[in-house]
């Protein structure tokens, strides 16, 4: 079995005036470094614009910005996506991202950690599962989730109460990893195809 750290892109999907993703997004990334199976790449789809309107032949704008996430994506061996809730949803600039790739997705592993109000953000990740398995993606159980999350985090972007998110972040990354190098083994000895 291969000791190489998994390679995880961790996309904040947030790109909503005044978001509040980077607080999330920072501090999973920040317990998501200090482990010795995972290999970071956070990408923050802020700085990657996407537009709703797919096409086969994009124009030279939009292959740029594909050219800048496309591989992270290609490459990555486990994802975790940064969700917050709006409408009883996610955002559309992540179902943008997901729908301009297709084969990127197919047989990894999809953690989620998400925010909002009282739902903490729960309501987008379910919908995220049937949009994931229509990807052929396989998404792990547990979430972490912050419920009313403005509360929860100082204004440095620390938490206050840190222990029960670091121990559900923990339970997601090792149900992570797991998938990760099972799945990663498995596509090196037969390639998937969807």
């Amino acid at each position: 079995m291969s000791t190489t750290p998994l390679r995880l892109a961790l996309i904040n999907s947030s790109v909503r005036e005044g978001r509040f993703g980077p607080a999330v997004a920072n501090w999973i990334t920040s317990l998501a470094k200090e482990r010795d199976d995972l290999q970071v790449d956070l990408i923050d789809l802020a700085d990657h614009t996407l537009p709703y309107e797919l096409s086969a032949n994009p124009g030279e704008e939009v292959a740029r910005t594909l050219l800048k996430v496309s591989p992270r994506l290609a490459d990555a061996d486990v994802f975790i996506v940064v969700t917050p809730e709006y409408n009883h949803s996610f955002p559309a600039s992540l179902k943008s991202l997901i729908d301009w790739h297709r084969t990127e997705w197919g047989a990894k592993p999809v953690g989620f950690v998400s925010y909002g109000g009282l739902a903490g953000g729960l309501r987008s990740v379910e919908q995220l599962r049937t949009v994931f398995a229509e990807l052929h993606a396989v998404t792990v159980r547990d979430v972490v989730s912050f419920h009313n999350c403005w509360g929860q985090f100082d204004e440095t972007g620390a938490l206050k109460d840190p222990a029960a998110a670091t121990a559900a972040a923990a339970t997601l990354f090792d149900q992570l990893v797991w998938w990760g190098l099972a799945l990663r083994e498995a596509r090196e000895r037969r390639p998937y195809s969807s």
